[in-house]
């Protein structure tokens, strides 16, 4: 008896473009799926715009999740009312509206919108009207410590521009002989009674910052360049303040930055004299520090 010829029968396997085209079917779904989720952006734009103001400004975490999580860090969250300045960078007046009636939300429109640039000027603005309030206060506290311990004669406070901290800053050669980097004896009842000023500010972050004149090191000296030379100072002071004012490592930090940031003219004794010096900068809990 003759075999029947395979797929001659009507009622066989499918044919294999049905598979083909199924999967092609799947991916359309999965597409369409895709830009049904993306219509609702609300999330997003928040994203967006803590993002953008954490590149910009510098005092919000972009990565933090918005929403039940935590805004802003480092004692920022007592800005309530920031979020519903964010909160109306949704505004409707970047929605559009289909034929049906249903609001349809493109980021893109969003994004650009006026209205949400308006909002984020606002908070920025809010948020450093109120670092400015509170780096006055600081300076004000600062200032009234350094006359009662009879510090004047020995620091210089200044406020940042951008109001993210206070600053005392202190003539290198107060603290060190030249070219050294130990603390002189007569000089730590100075740098504790600077101690005293700090711990009054438990829990803020504190950076001591060491710099020097662009006047090259000896060649017997220890320390092989000004930075090696301005950080070890820092550090010094840092350890200083540690263990005989009981400040929180956790909370300190400490730099050199040598030559490279002079606030006066090193073609002058005195212009060398005023870069060689130790800076301390107290940051406010708005500083994103």
């Amino acid at each position: 008896m003759a075999r029947k010829k395979r797929g001659s029968d009507s009622g066989g396997g499918s044919a294999p473009w049905l598979n083909t085209f199924a999967d092609l079917m799947n991916l359309l779904l999965c597409f369409f799926v895709m830009l049904f989720a993306m219509s609702d952006m609300d999330e997003m734009k928040f994203q967006n715009i803590a993002i953008s103001m954490s590149n910009t400004f510098g005092i919000f975490d972009g990565t933090r999740e918005l929403g039940e999580g935590p805004l802003i860090t480092s004692g920022m969250t007592q800005l309530n009312y920031l979020d519903d300045y964010l909160s109306g960078s949704g505004s409707s007046e970047g929605d559009v509206t289909d034929h049906e009636g249903d609001n349809t939300s493109k980021p893109d429109d969003n994004i650009k919108n006026p209205q949400t640039e308006n909002n984020l000027d606002e908070a920025y603005e809010i948020i450093k009207e109120k670092m400015q309030e509170v780096s006055g206060k600081m300076y004000e506290t600062i200032e009234e410590l350094t006359q009662e311990l009879d510090l004047g004669n020995y620091v210089e406070l200044s406020i940042d521009p951008e109001y993210r901290y206070v600053q005392l800053s202190m003539r290198g050669s107060v603290l060190y002989d030249s070219g050294k980097a130990d603390i002189r004896p007569d000089a730590e009842p100075i740098l504790s009674k600077i101690g005293e000023v700090l711990k009054n500010f438990d829990g803020y972050i504190i950076e001591i910052i060491g710099h020097t004149d662009n006047v090259p090191v000896s060649r017997n000296n220890v320390f092989k360049d000004n930075n090696w030379l301005s950080s070890a100072r820092a550090l010094n002071a840092a350890e200083f303040l540690i263990k005989n004012n009981k400040l929180d490592p956790k909370m300190l930090k400490y730099s050199g930055r040598g030559e490279y940031e002079p606030i006066a003219d090193n073609s002058t004794p005195e212009g060398r004299a005023k870069n060689r010096r130790i800076e301390i900068r107290i940051y406010n809990e708005y500083s994103g520090k």
